[in-house]
């Protein structure tokens, strides 16, 4: 294989990252919706609010839960500000963990695992959800592998939620992984796969340890919820009925994994749904998503009586037209 077409095997591994958003001063903050006051202001590194805001100090109330979410690459904290705001809305707090999504994700998923370690000692907190998309759901599954996470005199549970995560390895990162074609090329195979994603190409192909094996959850879990989307045919982008940039990121057999599927207090869930749209971005609210958590018991099920509130709510917060009170009485 020549160098070249190597280089463009390697490029296609982009394909999954939605494009980072510039910081926009009108997403640094969120509404308070039904939110416990906050009682202690928190400095943890890798740990912060939802938002775009440059203040990373988190506001929280130590003794009420907290679900940290973990973006995936090209991500940011802003772009679950919406995910946030809807957990806000059912009174459940939030912080976000952001990371050099080039770094291998080894040390990523440490970073977030003693950034969890310090929320539990730093607080009362009786439960931490750890909930990773994409990428992130690799880091974080990893970030609550093997050792103990929380301190020993802390009664704090965890719970793991991932969303369209590839642990059975990102299939066009597969030329990566050929130690043969990496001899072939004279190095620079390997060299192309490090200058279009960093450190972590090594951890992404099914043939890496980080994939082969994944260790064993903490004992201090609970609860693995494992959100798996069928996003073939679906669209991140239409003009005039036709898609122009499509939502089909990775198969199903790439997000499948027996070894992790056989934890014993893990369940799977699959969502027809397009890699984007599962989490929504501003202009699509992550209906799919609100339902399957709302099932599953992490996201608090909505009042009937606040239910037009939170529709309204979501138009507002993502932008989403279908949400508005015209749509709804046009039938759209």
């Amino acid at each position: 294989m020549r160098p070249a077409k190597a280089l463009c095997f390697a490029l296609v591994l982009l394909g999954g990252c939605a494009l980072r958003d510039k910081p926009d001063a009108a997403y640094y903050h969120m509404e308070q919706g039904k939110l416990p006051p906050a009682d202690v202001t928190l400095s943890i590194p890798g740990l912060g609010p939802c938002t775009d805001n440059p203040d990373r100090r988190l506001q929280l109330n130590s003794s009420q839960p907290v679900n940290v979410l973990t973006h995936g690459c090209f991500g940011s904290s802003g772009q679950f500000r919406g995910l946030a705001q809807v957990l806000a809305f059912q009174g459940q707090q939030t912080a976000c963990f952001t990371y050099d999504d080039r770094d291998g994700l080894a040390k990523s998923a440490t970073a977030l695992r003693n950034a969890v370690h310090q929320l539990a000692e730093q607080t009362r907190i009786p439960q931490i959800t750890v909930i990773g998309h994409s990428q992130g759901a690799l880091v974080a599954r990893k970030s609550l592998t093997e050792l103990s996470v929380v301190p020993s005199q802390r009664q704090t549970s965890l719970r793991l939620v991932t969303i369209s995560g590839p642990f059975n390895g990102i299939g066009s990162a597969e030329t990566c992984g050929k130690q043969w074609l990496g001899w072939l090329t004279v190095g620079l195979l390997p060299v192309s796969c490090y200058i279009v994603t960093g450190a972590k190409w090594m951890d992404i192909t099914s043939a890496s340890d980080f994939i082969r094996k994944p260790g064993a959850l903490a004992p201090e879990v609970d609860d693995y919820l494992k959100i798996d989307t069928d996003e073939r045919n679906t669209c991140r982008r239409e003009q005039d009925g036709r898609c122009l940039e499509s939502d089909d990121v990775f198969s199903l057999d790439e997000q499948r994994n027996a070894v992790i599927e056989s934890f014993p207090r893990s369940r799977r869930v699959e969502v027809r749904a397009g890699h984007v749209e599962i989490v929504g971005d501003k202009r699509k609210a992550p209906l799919k998503l609100i339902t399957t958590l709302q099932e599953q018991g992490v996201l608090s099920r909505t009042a009937p009586d606040r239910i037009a509130a939170f529709r309204q709510m979501l138009a507002r917060v993502y932008q989403d037209e279908s949400l508005s009170p015209v749509a709804a009485t046009s039938g759209r």
